[in-house]
């Protein structure tokens, strides 16, 4: 079985770094998991009045208003079938700031919208749609495109005024052999909301059993894309 990313990028997933490509080349039934650990040489936000937006999205592991230089940092990918049968890559972000802080997103490949829908949050309340691409550095680019907030039986299209877009680049160093990454969430009215860059190393696990750790999973999935 093909990863997300390659099922996505198809022949252009080869156009990747080595590295970058074992990173994203693994699906739920290799049994094993990507777990980074490294430092973020700076965690930003905007200006003052994006503070509250943040501080309300750290409540369902959205985003957070901390911010700080050479943050200890940890991203956890599991590659696993949700309850929907739903081939799902987790990105589990983990800042050690002031206050240990974490990031959550659940990635699937969406054949009907043609794109990566992201599940953010513990609860799966947003939905965004996100575009692959190749960057000059053979790193994966990722931008966040339209979204969707969802609950019970509520759904709508968020507006974009309220929300912001994502340019996300992930590479590997050659020289410091380790990978980078470097995320930028902005509005267009509003400008710079939040972002964060560093580098770090991979260390590949075993998943005996084949089941992802418990705190891994959302506490609820959303089968609407």
């Amino acid at each position: 079985m093909r990863s997300i990313y390659e099922e996505m990028l198809g022949k252009e997933f080869e156009n990747l770094h080595p590295r970058i490509q074992e990173r994203f080349g693994f699906s739920s039934k290799h049994g094993i998991a990507a777990i980074g650990k490294g430092v973020m040489e700076k965690v930003w936000h905007g200006p003052f009045f994006t503070y509250p937006f943040l501080c309300l999205g750290s409540f369902r592991r959205i985003m957070f208003p901390e911010q700080g230089e050479n943050v200890p940092f940890t991203i956890e990918n599991y590659a696993y079938l949700d309850s929907f049968g739903r081939e799902t890559v987790t990105w589990i972000r983990t800042f050690k700031a002031k206050r240990t802080r974490r990031f959550d997103a659940y990635m699937i490949h969406s054949a009907p919208r043609n794109c990566i829908v992201d599940y953010l949050g513990t609860h799966q309340h947003l939905a965004v749609d996100l575009h692959l691409g190749i960057a000059t550095n053979g790193g994966l680019r990722i931008r966040s495109g339209e979204q969707r907030f969802y609950e019970h039986f509520v759904g709508f299209r968020f507006p974009m005024i309220f929300s912001g877009v994502a340019d996300v680049c992930e590479w590997f160093d050659d020289e410091r052999g380790k990978f980078g990454i470097e995320v930028s969430v902005s509005n267009s009215r509003w400008g710079k909301l939040f972002g964060y860059s560093g580098l770090f190393d991979v260390e590949w696990i075993d998943l005996a059993s084949g089941e992802v750790p418990a705190h891994i999973r959302p506490r609820r999935e959303e089968r609407r894309e």
